[in-house]
């Protein structure tokens, strides 16, 4: 949840955030050099909640060209992307940095990222606040493009998106894309002249611009299930089908296990005005405690890889007093659609339970990954896949073995580890040395910086590097070398092709 700015009531404004994450039903094309293990005979056919159990909150999720995307609400100032081809495997696939802002007025505390496809390109819209502020009177709404169709970016900045009538000073958050009746709207949560925190609309004349600096209010907190803890509409997703159209939004405080979900329906008129919408009387999505789910909200929708199913994603406790804090996990469920054409969500399902896994999937899910060098186009090899701490890393002609396969490991600040599935072992810079050309080696798990790195999204195509989180230099091929054996080290990034990798099932 996000609370009204300026308020005493919520004293844990960090922990007390929820992302706005809802998925996008689009399908743009990708191109990322990457196997698919498209093997029905090895199709995964269950998956368990949750799906991500670190920094889960306010998850969004879309699906393209046969995998899965998913980011969610981190409290720091970088966005970081889950990839899988299935469902099951957002539960260990490795985190990709795809944002990361240092500006002072936007650089920190980031929530809410959501991803929207528009004429070939991906807008991230956030909010984020400014460096050094008290949390958290200076969240804003902020929007990055793609530089074309891959949802991974590289993205720019493109600029914020703000209302003159927004309480205190513009303050938005949550913001959400509708299309309707062939025009586009930015939906958000905020305060005008002072009121409670509820659905705002304003009318945009391209995915980064709005056309107009005043927000209007379409809901208001003002039935007793919006009122629990805090009186908070927060966080609308727009779901279509069938000429309707509906906006799914949450409800109450998020520290309370009493956050839900309610519906706006769509009747006629312009959008812009609170009279064209209907709200139903009743939630559509709450706590089930015999399942053990709390505070479910703040939620995305997809459909199934055929296109014949309805998905919800979403965050929930597995505690009455879980609140709003990383604590939150990610959960998606299947759902269907009432005999009057309204989403029927169900309850949420309890953790731990293999559920049927979305219609379509043909991948296995990946227990590990190889990392390929985008120049010699070989892979990050373990040398003869050693278990001695200190045993080489270099490059080698990719071959399937254990000693090239590595389980990216999230650590839940942005980084990962790592591990080598031969040794079970994690790359590891040799001494913490910040030279360029110290050498990355294998080392037993000591949970320092030097063994976390960040795969940060460089280019179009699926290309990453590998940056130690301790040196901030990147993995590299020794002089460029394309021979089996060339060395991998750390260097200062020089943008060449020698220091990016593409990440594989393997």
């Amino acid at each position: 949840m996000h609370p009204a700015p300026g308020t005493h009531r919520f004293p844990r404004r960090f922990a007390a955030v929820v992302v706005g994450a809802v998925l996008a039903l689009v399908a743009p094309a990708i191109a990322a050099p990457r196997a698919t293990n498209a093997d029905p005979q090895a199709a995964a056919t269950t998956y368990t909640n949750p799906i991500k159990s670190q920094n889960g909150a306010d998850p969004w999720l879309v699906h393209q060209d046969g995998d899965y995307y998913l980011i969610s609400t981190t409290f720091t100032n970088t966005l970081v992307t889950r990839r899988s081809p299935t469902l099951a495997g957002l539960a260990t696939a490795p985190g990709i940095q795809v944002w990361q802002d240092t500006t002072a007025s936007r650089g920190t505390n980031i929530w809410a990222p959501e991803l929207h496809r528009f004429n070939g390109r991906w807008y991230l819209y956030y909010s984020a606040g400014a460096v050094g502020a008290a949390c958290c009177d200076t969240q804003r709404t902020h929007v990055l493009e793609s530089a074309g169709t891959d949802p991974l970016g590289p993205f720019t900045y493109k600029g914020m998106l703000t209302g003159s009538n927004l309480n205190p000073g513009g303050w938005l958050i949550d913001a959400s894309v509708l299309s309707l009746n062939g025009s586009l709207y930015l939906l958000g949560s905020g305060s005008i002249n002072g009121g409670k925190q509820s659905l705002v609309i304003a009318p945009m004349s391209n995915p980064y611009t709005l056309s107009s600096s005043t927000f209007s209010v379409i809901s208001s907190p003002t039935l007793s299930w919006e009122t629990s803890g805090a009186a908070v509409n927060e966080g609308p997703v727009a779901l279509q089908r069938g000429g309707k159209t509906f906006i799914v939004y949450s409800a109450s405080y998020c520290d309370t296990a009493d956050y839900k979900l309610g519906q706006l329906t769509y009747t006629s008129g312009s959008p812009l005005s609170a009279s064209s919408w209907s709200k139903k009387s009743t939630p559509i999505f709450q706590r089930n405690d015999s399942a053990g789910v709390y505070g479910p909200g703040h939620n995305g929708f997809f459909t199934s890889p055929d296109g014949t199913e309805s998905w919800i994603v979403y965050h929930a406790n597995s505690s009455a007093s879980g609140g709003c804090g990383n604590g939150r996990t990610t959960r998606a469920q299947k759902f269907t659609w009432n005999s009057d054409g309204t989403p029927n969500l169900g309850t949420p399902q309890a953790t731990g339970t293999a559920l049927t896994a979305p219609s379509g999937e043909t991948a296995a899910t990946p227990a590990a990954y190889k990392l390929v060098n985008r120049n010699s186009g070989k892979c990050l090899d373990l040398d003869g896949g050693s278990t001695s701490d200190g045993a080489n890393v270099r490059q080698w002609t990719c071959n399937g073995g254990n000693n090239q396969r590595w389980r990216l490991e999230d650590q839940a600040d942005d980084t990962s580890r790592l591990v080598n599935v031969a040794s079970g072992k994690v790359l590891d810079v040799a001494d913490c040395s910040t030279a360029d050309g110290a050498d990355l080696r294998q080392w037993n798990w000591l949970n320092n910086t030097c063994q976390r790195f960040r795969m940060v999204y460089t280019a179009t195509g699926g290309w990453v590097r590998l940056v130690n989180q301790a040196t901030g230099k990147v993995a590299d091929v020794a002089d460029c070398g394309t021979a089996d054996g060339a060395d991998v080290r750390q260097w200062t990034w020089l943008g060449n092709t020698c220091q990016q990798w593409s990440i594989q099932p393997a």
